[in-house]
């Protein structure tokens, strides 16, 4: 639901409501609104395309006897960052609208010339978008932030296991 242009001048697609759910319909941000175990098959899929692709590309490309431990843990290792990559852009794509629902003045632009505004939030969409924040958008955003700290782990510790065994 939009909030009216008599209460608000901020462009439709600038307002935070708004900018949430265009991010919820997004295919690149719709599947970390799923339960974290839904989420993480999913980030899985894409690990195992990427790791497949990879595999793929390096038996083609180099005589598949010569394929050493080295070269299948280097592209566990790209895989990893490009899983790392994507939680990057989903977190701070949710992060950037969490603040705009929680907080209660807007900046925005009404025509491409920079001329950028400032809109206090009345009360009653204030409460409104601090509680759809709270309590939609948070939860993906600890979401998201619990597993980009997983996956910077377990990038440290493989990039610290190929360095001692070269």
């Amino acid at each position: 639901m939009s909030v009216h242009k008599r209460n608000c001048p901020v462009p439709f697609d600038q307002q935070p409501l708004n900018e949430y759910k265009a991010l919820k319909k997004s295919p690149l941000f719709e599947f970390s609104t799923t339960e974290l175990s839904v989420f993480i098959t999913k980030l899985f899929l894409i690990f195992s395309g990427v790791s497949a692709f990879g595999l793929v590309v390096t038996w083609l490309s180099v005589d598949p006897s010569k394929i050493s431990f080295n070269t299948v843990i280097s592209n566990v290792l790209f895989s990893l960052l490009t899983i790392e990559i994507l939680l990057v852009r989903l977190y701070l794509g949710w992060s950037y609208v969490l603040k705009r629902l929680s907080s209660a003045s807007i900046f925005y632009e009404e025509s491409g010339w920079y001329d950028g505004q400032l809109w206090i939030k009345t009360v009653d969409i204030l409460t409104q978008d601090r509680l759809i924040g709270m309590y939609q958008v948070q939860p993906i955003v600890v979401k998201i932030r619990r597993l980009l700290i997983g996956t910077s782990c377990i990038i440290i510790v493989i990039s610290v296991f190929l360095t001692l065994i070269r």
